[in-house]
């Protein structure tokens, strides 16, 4: 049974995970790049929106249990302390070289019995684990944003993955109070291609001029019980995000329907990258402009 693990980048996603880890008693490692993003993470994680905090003000934890909880993490940047670690998962961004330069640190350095997972939303688990040798233990698992909070866990595995790892990684999501649902590899699996297609779509029919942002938000919500419009989700997710998503999906897949609309790629370009307060060196997102 896994005790130690490990996550690889502490944004938003690695920090949700982490915390998720810590809570559920798992002795865990979050790295990065540098000792000041780490401590910012920590006290996030700690702290934040999301964080433990928010547990303790609404009676779920007591004040103990949360530094009980803080107990259980460890920051490095060292990549040499993943040695003992039996499971580890990477959320970096999304950049491809980014990912194979983790993943080569990540194999470098773990036992070889060990799970190596990636927190992608989209880009295929064969190709971040071309490098990887033992392609039997490599899984991407793709957590939701936030993920203390988000129940599911999309798990997917390449041709390669072995059923012992499959069945490893369902039950450790199952011990942290997750729903794995598993699925096969393929660009942007199933939940990036579905939530992508309605994105586009409702960016399509605003281009057109069918309704404004906040009725289109308002009409999702109330209409089919979501509880974020597509514009809000957009601004979470951040547009550059999507972006580069979609850039992905129709390069991998050439599905026409996949690219980024123009009016997404003005607000990138113009510096509006989603919600300030979420994405750094972002203008804001679709609430911030009236020029779209």
């Amino acid at each position: 049974m896994v005790k130690k693990v490990a996550v690889i980048g502490s944004g938003i996603m690695g920090q949700g995970i982490s915390q998720v880890f810590i809570k559920q008693g798992f002795d865990t490692l979050l790295i990065d790049i540098s000792d000041e993003i780490l401590e910012n993470a920590k006290n996030s994680i700690a702290d934040g929106k999301y964080g433990l905090a928010r547990l303790v003000q609404k009676g779920t934890i007591t004040e103990e249990q949360k530094k009980v909880y803080m107990k259980n993490l460890s920051i490095s940047t060292d990549y040499g302390k993943l040695s003992d670690r039996e499971f580890v998962i990477e959320a970096v961004p999304e950049i491809m070289n980014l990912k194979l330069k983790v993943m080569e640190s990540i194999e470098k350095n773990i036992p070889e019995t060990s799970i190596i997972a990636s927190n992608t939303s989209g880009i295929m688990i064969s190709e971040i684990g071309i490098n990887i040798k033992n392609k039997s233990r490599l899984i991407g698992m793709h957590w939701f944003n936030p993920a203390p909070v988000m129940k599911l866990i999309e798990l997917v595995k390449t041709p390669f993955t072995s059923e012992e790892t499959i069945n490893a990684v369902i039950a450790l999501a199952n011990e942290m109070g997750k729903e794995p649902v598993v699925v096969k590899d393929y660009p942007g699996f199933f939940t990036t291609n579905f939530v992508h297609s309605w994105l586009v779509e409702s960016l399509r029919l605003y281009e057109k001029g069918i309704a404004g942002k906040e009725d289109i938000d308002k009409m999702v919500k109330l209409g089919f019980g979501f509880p974020m419009g597509p514009f809000e989700l957009m601004d979470t997710i951040g547009l550059d995000t999507m972006k580069e998503i979609g850039d992905y999906l129709y390069s991998e897949t050439g599905d026409e329907r996949m690219m980024p609309p123009p009016i997404l790629k003005e607000m990138v370009y113009a510096g509006y990258k989603g919600n300030a307060k979420i994405k750094m060196n972002s203008k804001g997102g679709w609430y911030d402009t009236d020029k779209l």
